[in-house]
């Protein structure tokens, strides 16, 4: 077995599972950048450049987080919106906050299986005896960088009551 570490790609940081995996995390006013991409079926048509935009944003105001964290809002078949996590306000975004208690679990695999993850989060939820609000997300890796990590991890926050 390879025990090298993982050398970075430049493009999407390696991604570490600890500070997310089966978590409950409170926010109150957390800031993110905040975008709309449009979608067909859910599949992403303009994801990157949304990124690339908002990313340049950040970096130009020195606003990144100290943890790489994007979450996604699947609203509709035909978009989501994206919320970027950063340090402070960046002149020429959106900028949106998210308050409240979420649960966070870490999964691996290919994007076909984010609709069996739901449903294995809604039930882990109702497990921890907690009611489901919202859904949310974070994709931790692009498609090029999760194929040449070996891993395509995905972390969905479930916020409760």
């Amino acid at each position: 077995m390879n025990n090298l570490p993982i050398k970075p790609t430049g493009c999407c940081e390696p991604f570490n599972t600890e500070p997310w995996a089966e978590k409950e995390i409170t926010w109150k006013d957390k800031i993110f950048v905040k975008d709309h991409v449009t979608s067909l079926f859910h599949i992403p048509l303009n994801m990157g450049p949304k990124i690339v935009k908002n990313m340049a944003l950040i970096e130009k105001a020195n606003a990144k987080a100290p943890h790489q964290l994007m979450l996604t809002d699947e609203k509709s078949l035909w978009g989501a919106d994206i919320y970027i996590d950063v340090s402070k306000d960046v002149p020429g975004a959106q900028m949106a906050t998210l308050s409240g208690t979420y649960l966070t679990k870490v999964f691996e695999g290919p994007y076909k299986n984010v609709g069996q993850w739901a449903t294995e989060m809604k039930k882990y939820v109702e497990n921890k005896g907690r009611k489901l609000i919202k859904l949310y997300f974070s994709y931790t890796t692009c498609p090029k960088c999760a194929k040449v990590y070996g891993k395509n991890y995905v972390v969905l926050f479930a916020q409760i009551d």
